[in-house]
């Protein structure tokens, strides 16, 4: 009989193993020496053991799922419990128990990490859906539009949820989606047949422009393209290519509207300027009656230039209230002396003049007399009194006095 210390050899072949339960069969061997019985089923067991600590380095430094990993460790385990192999089963099969322990343990935390991105998940979802939400009322197409497609493609990578809630947060997502279209397509609906109202009230606004461009109603005409251009402002914009070719039609009629105005006034200008020489030399004429000697003489003098000034036309509008002016000082010194003489030689304002006169010098001579009374009385209060009111007669005597030397009195 031969052994070591897992396992032995009877004298009729039969091999056994050693555990702690005691022993069992393994095999018999009949083809050669019990030692090489031996070496055959301790290799059987070496076989074991390194499937074993495959699985360990598997279940240790791998990503393997712990289905396959729970797979391979029950197969080893009805291996070990029936294995045909000598050596220390025992320690095999705690060597599998830990591992056992390992991979439930490393299922729990795949269970956690599951539930935990499950959540993680779920709210970054919820997220989505309450941007999506508030977007579905923004009016900024362009942006809102460019994130809600952006939101999608973040869906998209996102993992699943269970059926119920993944379906109940995409029905939100897609209605907000849905909503935010629908006002964008409303939106943009208004938008066409404002463009087209703006089309077809800037098309009139054209046909009336480009009737107008030959007009030479200069004033009239330039304040109604004015207007038409309020108009057009505030008929608001038609589809661009229409919106440009009307308002290349709008613009060319005006420009050869005021192209023609342009000449037309430089022409004028012209004209008006050669009109301000002729008065600037009526002028020189007109002042020269002044200082006035011969009232008579002044006076058709001033018609005559009055009738060529007026024979002469405009002058240029920079120019005019400087040489009206100049004229009208003329005029007024001509009216100033008239008015002058008229006065001087005037018989009823004299006799109001000497009238007046008169009165005064009355009142006058009445409050002298009053003063050299009270003085006289040693009324000082009294006199004091009456001298203010002499002086206040006296001054208006003396103006009196100097009109009435005016008039040659």
């Amino acid at each position: 009989m031969s052994s070591d210390p897992w396992g032995r050899v009877d004298e009729q072949g039969t091999v056994y193993v050693r555990t702690a339960e005691g022993e069992r069969v393994v095999g018999s061997w009949q083809a050669g020496s019990p030692e090489e019985a031996l070496a055959y089923f301790e290799r059987k067991y070496q076989g074991l053991e390194a499937e074993i600590g495959l699985l360990e380095h598997r279940v240790r430094k791998t990503d393997l799922a712990a289905k396959e990993a729970q797979v391979a460790l029950d197969h080893l385990k009805a291996q070990v419990a029936e294995a045909h192999a000598v050596g220390d089963l025992d320690a095999l099969a705690k060597r599998l128990d830990t591992l056992s322990g390992e991979i439930e343990s490393r299922q729990a935390e795949r269970r956690q990490a599951r539930a935990k991105a499950q959540e993680e998940a779920r709210a970054a979802k919820e997220a989505l859906v309450v941007e999506a939400e508030q977007l579905a009322e923004s009016t900024q197409w362009r942006e809102a539009g460019d994130r809600l497609r952006a939101l999608v493609e973040t869906w998209k990578g996102l993992p699943r949820l269970d059926r119920k809630s993944d379906d109940e947060l995409w029905h939100r997502f897609s209605h907000a989606r849905s909503v935010f279209s629908k006002h964008r397509k409303s939106h943009f609906a208004a938008l066409d047949n404002e463009r087209e109202h703006a089309r077809v009230t800037k098309e009139k606004l054209v046909a009336e422009a480009e009737a107008l461009s030959d007009s030479t109603d200069w004033g009239d005409t330039a304040a109604r393209y004015r207007d038409l251009m309020a108009q057009w402002k505030a008929a608001g914009r038609a589809q661009r290519d229409a919106e440009e070719e009307l308002w290349a039609r709008f613009r060319g009629a005006q420009d050869v509207f005021f192209q023609a105005r342009s000449s037309a006034f430089s022409e004028r200008d012209a004209e008006q300027g050669e009109n301000q020489k002729l008065k600037e030399a009526l002028l020189l004429e007109a002042e020269a009656i002044l200082p006035i000697t011969d009232l008579k003489a002044a006076k058709a003098a001033l018609r005559d230039v009055n009738e060529r000034w007026e024979a002469i036309g405009h002058v240029p509008r920079a120019a005019r209230g400087q040489l009206d002016g100049r004229l009208n000082t003329v005029e007024r010194a001509v009216r100033e002396a008239e008015e002058a003489e008229w006065q001087r030689t005037n018989p009823e304002a004299k006799a109001r003049a000497a009238g007046m006169t008169g009165l005064l010098q009355q009142a006058v001579d009445r409050l002298q007399a009053d003063l050299d009374k009270a003085r006289a009385a040693g009324n000082a209060s009294r006199a004091a009194k009456i001298e203010s009111e002499l002086a206040g007669r006296q001054a208006l005597l003396d103006q009196a006095q100097k009109s009435l030397e005016e008039f040659g009195g």
